[in-house]
């Protein structure tokens, strides 16, 4: 690749990712100082930023941290919200044939959904590569990590509960379940998932009641859909 060619691959790539570091700042932040908040320090929430890199999942993680939730609670949980990449992975590897493993393996670590949804437009409009697409994966990647550490040393200097600051993590949550209800089978299925949690919360000890739920209402909602695709129902 020549010095010339480099430097518009970047360019082009930077172009491209520069909206994805405007949302992902402020977001980073927030996470950062309840990051902080829950007893982390900013090494380890950059830590934590450089391993998983997910912000539903990292709001997740910290919530469940600061409730004193066990270890395997919070992977487990984090890992059914991630499973979403195996589609998106799975979708890139059309205009990804013939790629070595070890770009892929370097490019699917800085797939998000931000990510996916402006390098899959822009694969199907032409003129993009695999290059282009890793500039904006990393650069939002770096803008990410970044952006989580400096919220961490700024929660140092947030009181709790200041600006609103707590219901930040609760905002989160209700913009990520609102974001995944396409159709009124999803309200049903969410709202299902939330009656069981629910219950379960009152009846067992310990934060099970998560992933319990959750597996609950997916697995439900996965076979009464699959039972309706059988009848030619939509």
């Amino acid at each position: 690749m020549t010095e010339e060619r480099s430097r518009g691959v970047v360019r082009d790539g930077l172009g491209a990712a520069w909206p994805i570091c405007l949302g992902y700042a402020p977001i980073g932040l927030a996470l950062g100082v309840l990051a902080q908040k829950a007893g982390l320090g900013p090494l380890e929430t950059g830590i934590m930023s450089v391993l998983v890199f997910a912000g539903g999942s990292q709001f997740i993680a910290v919530a469940m941290i600061k409730s004193g939730a066990a270890l395997a609670a919070i992977v487990a949980t984090t890992f059914m919200v991630n499973l979403r990449h195996a589609l998106m992975t799975s979708a890139l590897a059309v205009p990804l044939q013939g790629v070595r493993r070890r770009f892929l393996a370097l490019f699917a670590y800085g797939v998000t959904d931000e990510s996916f949804a402006v390098n899959m437009a822009r694969f199907r409009a032409d003129g993009w590569d695999r290059w282009r697409a890793l500039v904006v994966n990393q650069t939002a990647n770096l803008t990410w990590i970044l952006s989580t550490i400096a919220g961490a040393y700024a929660g140092e200097f947030v009181p709790a509960g200041a600006l609103g600051i707590d219901y930040a993590l609760t905002a989160m949550f209700i913009c990520l379940l609102i974001f995944q209800l396409r159709s009124r089978f999803y309200v049903i299925v969410a709202a299902f998932s939330g009656l069981v949690a629910t219950a379960l919360y009152v009846t067992i000890p310990g934060n099970s009641h998560i992933v319990i739920a959750a597996v609950t209402a997916a697995t439900a909602g996965y076979a009464v859909r699959r039972n309706r695709a059988a009848r030619g129902v939509v």
